[in-house]
C-alpha cells in the first residue's frame, strides 16, 4: 500500500488576543505616543531648525560650514571631549579603587562610606563649581595649592566634574565587584599566584563590563553637563554652555540647533557604545557559584579605610565650604555669621518662590513619571503579542538616555512654543517642566520598572488569566506590592534629578515657574555667589530630607509587602 504523504505545511494558530491585551496595548500605544511627544517630534523639528536661517528660511548646511568655519565655536568640540576623557579615567579609577574598598576589604564603617560617596547626587552640578571658587579662586582659602594656576578653566572643569560624576561611576563598579566567584580565587590561591597577578587575571577581568559602562556614563554625562563649565569654565568654551550662549546670549536659535546637533553625537556615539558593551556582558555567577568574602588584612584594610577616608574628605570640604560661604556676611574680609544671603527675595534669581516651585515640580515629576513609567514597563514586560509595538516602545524609552538636557530643552521651545501645535497651551507653565524632567530622566527610570518586572515570573499573569480575572486587578495587588521597592526607588530618582537638574528646563521655565536649581545659575550670573551658595544647599537639604523619607518609607513598605522574601 502505497504511503499517503501530506506537503501542506501546517498553519500556527495565534492565540486570539483577549480584551485585555487590547486594553494593555491600548495602554503601550498611549505612552508610547506621549514619548513621540515628548521627545521624537521636538528633536525631529530641532534637527529642522538647524537647516534653516533666522527668518526660517531653508538655506541647507550653510549653519554647518559657518559653525565648523569658525574657530571658537570648532574648538569647543576639542574642548569637550578632552575634558570628558580627562575627567572619566580620573573619576572612573579614584571610583574603582573606592569600589574596592567597599566589597574587597574588611575596613570598619563601610555603611557611612558608601552614604558619604552618594551625596554628590543630591547636589546641582553648578555647586561643587562654586565651593572650587571659594577654594581655589582669586580671594580662596586654599589657592596656594594651585602654585600661580588658575581654577576657572579646565582644571576647575575637571576637578568639579569628577567630583559630579564620582557617585554614578561607584555604583556601577561597587555592583560589577560584587558579583565574584569565590571558587575562581581559591584556585588562584592553590596555585600560588601573587596577589598582583590575581588582580590582573581575575578581578579586572570579571569586572571588566562595569569598568566600560562606568566610563562611558562618566563620558556621557559630562560633554552633555551645563552647570559645572557655566560656573568655573571662564573662557573655556565646551559644547553645552555654547548652546546656552548662542540661544540666551545671541538669540541665534538656528546656530544653538546646530551645535545641539553636533553635541548629540558623541552622546548617542556613547549610548550605543556602552549598549553593545552590556550585551556582551555574560553571567559572572553560575548556581553553583560561592560569594567572594575578603578576609580580614589590617594594613590593606586601613590603606583602604584611609583612602576612603580621604575621598570623603574632599566632598565634606566642598560642601562645608558652600554652606560657609552662604552664612558669612562678606567673603573674605567678614566671617563673621548670618542668614542675610537666604533672603533670595532681593536677589535676582526668582526668591523663595523658586525654591518652592522647585519642591512642586520635583512631587509632581515624581508622582507622575512613576505612574507613567512603571505602566509603561508593565505593559511591555507582560503583554501578549504586538511584539512589533513592543519593539519600538522599548526604543523610544532608551532614546532619553542619549539626549542631553540643553538639547531636549532647546527642541521644546522650537516644537511646544509654536502656535499651531495643539500642545502650544502648555509652553510656560509647570506642565511642561514636568514632561521634560520626566522624559529628560526616563530611560533609568524604565530600566529599574524593567530589571523588577522581570524579577516576577510570567505564571502570575497566566493564573489570574485562567481565573478569569481582569489585568488590572492583577496589576494593582499583586505587581505594584511585589515591586514597591523598585517603585519607590524610581519615585525618588525622579525627585532628586527634578531638584538639581538645570540643562533640561533653563529653556523652558518662565517669569512664575523659576526653579531652585536655575536660581542658582542666574544668582551666580548677576554675581550674587555667596546666596546662589545658599540656595544650591538647600537643594541639598531637600534631597537629604527626601531621601531620609523615602528610607523609613522603604522599610515601612518593606514589612507590609515583601514579607513573603523572609524564610
Amino acid at each position: 500500500m502505497a504511503e499517503v504523504t501530506n506537503s501542506t505545511p501546517l498553519k500556527v494558530v495565534k492565540p486570539k488576543a483577549s480584551r485585555d491585551d487590547w486594553t494593555m496595548r491600548a495602554f503601550m500605544v498611549m505612552i508610547g505616543a506621549y514619548l513621540l511627544i515628548a521627545l521624537a517630534f521636538p528633536l525631529y523639528i530641532m534637527l529642522s531648525k538647524s537647516f534653516e536661517n533666522k527668518d526660517g528660511i531653508f538655506i541647507g548646511v550653510e549653519n554647518y560650514i559657518k559653525y565648523f568655519s569658525t574657530p571658537a565655536l570648532f574648538n569647543s568640540i576639542e574642548n569637550s571631549v578632552t575634558i570628558s576623557i580627562i575627567t572619566m579615567v580620573i573619576t572612573v579609577t579614584l571610583a574603582f579603587i573606592y569600589a574596592y574598598a567597599l566589597t574587597r576589604s574588611c575596613m570598619r564603617f563601610k555603611g557611612f562610606f558608601k552614604i558619604m560617596a552618594m551625596i554628590p547626587i543630591l547636589v546641582p552640578s553648578l555647586l561643587p563649581g562654586i565651593g572650587l571658587i571659594y577654594m581655589f579662586g582669586k580671594q580662596g582659602y586654599m589657592k596656594w595649592l594651585l602654585f600661580g594656576e588658575t581654577i576657572y578653566g579646565p582644571l576647575g572643569i575637571v576637578i568639579a566634574e569628577v567630583f559630579f560624576t564620582f557617585p554614578h561611576a561607584l555604583l556601577i563598579i561597587m555592583t560589577a565587584l560584587s558579583i565574584s566567584d569565590a571558587r575562581l580565587y581559591e584556585a588562584a590561591t592553590v596555585l600560588r599566584a601573587p596577589k598582583w597577578k590575581i588582580f590582573w587575571t581575575v578581578t579586572l577581568p570579571s569586572a571588566r563590563y562595569g569598568l566600560i559602562s562606568a566610563a562611558f556614563v562618566v563620558f556621557t554625562l559630562v560633554i552633555t553637563d551645563f552647570g559645572v563649565p557655566k560656573v568655573i569654565g571662564g573662557q573655556y568654551n565646551v559644547l553645552a554652555v555654547d548652546i546656552y550662549k548662542q540661544v540666551i546670549g545671541q538669540q541665534n536659535f538656528s546656530m544653538g540647533a546646530v551645535v545641539s546637533v553636533v553635541l548629540l553625537i558623541p552622546a548617542i556615539f556613547a549610548f550605543f557604545i556602552d549598549r553593545q558593551v552590556q550585551k556582551k556582558q555574560v553571567a559572572q555567577l553560575s548556581a553553583r557559584a560561592v560569594p567572594f568574602e575578603p578576609k580580614p588584612d589590617s594594613k590593606f584594610d586601613a590603606l583602604m579605610m584611609s583612602y576612603s577616608g580621604f575621598i570623603v574628605l574632599i566632598i565634606v570640604t566642598i560642601l562645608a565650604t558652600c554652606q560657609f560661604a552662604a552664612l558669612v556676611k562678606f567673603w573674605p574680609y567678614n566671617l563673621s555669621l548670618g542668614f542675610q544671603h537666604y533672603n533670595f527675595d532681593l536677589m535676582d534669581g526668582g526668591g523663595w518662590d523658586s525654591y518652592y516651585n522647585s519642591i512642586q515640580m520635583a512631587l509632581w515629576t515624581a508622582a507622575v513619571g512613576t505612574t507613567v513609567v512603571f505602566t509603561g514597563a508593565y505593559m511591555v514586560e507582560k503583554g501578549r503579542g504586538f511584539q512589533q509595538g513592543r519593539t519600538l516602545f522599548q526604543f523610544l524609552a532608551m532614546m532619553p538616555m542619549a539626549v542631553p538636557g540643553m538639547v531636549l530643552g532647546l527642541s521644546y521651545i522650537f516644537f511646544f512654543n509654536n502656535p499651531d501645535n495643539p500642545f502650544n497651551f502648555i509652553y510656560g507653565t509647570m506642565a511642561i517642566l514636568v514632561v521634560s524632567t520626566v522624559t529628560h530622566f526616563y530611560t533609568v527610570a524604565h530600566l529599574t520598572a524593567m530589571t523588577a518586572l522581570k524579577q516576577m515570573d510570567k505564571e502570575f499573569e497566566s493564573v489570574s488569566q485562567s481565573l478569569q480575572q481582569p489585568f488590572y486587578k492583577m496589576f494593582l495587588k499583586v505587581t505594584v506590592p511585589v515591586c514597591s521597592p523598585a517603585i519607590l526607588e524610581i519615585a525618588i530618582y525622579l525627585f532628586v534629578n527634578a531638584m538639581t537638574t538645570v540643562s533640561a528646563v533653563v529653556f523652558i521655565y518662565s517669569y512664575h515657574t523659576q526653579l531652585a536649581s536655575v536660581a542658582v545659575l542666574n544668582m551666580d550670573d548677576a554675581g550674587d555667589i555667596a546666596p546662589a551658595a545658599a540656595m544650591g544647599m538647600m537643594i541639598f537639604y531637600t534631597n537629604a530630607a527626601a531621601r531620609l523619607l523615602h528610607a523609613v518609607v522603604s522599610k515601612y513598605m518593606e514589612k507590609k509587602t515583601q514579607a513573603w522574601r523572609q524564610r
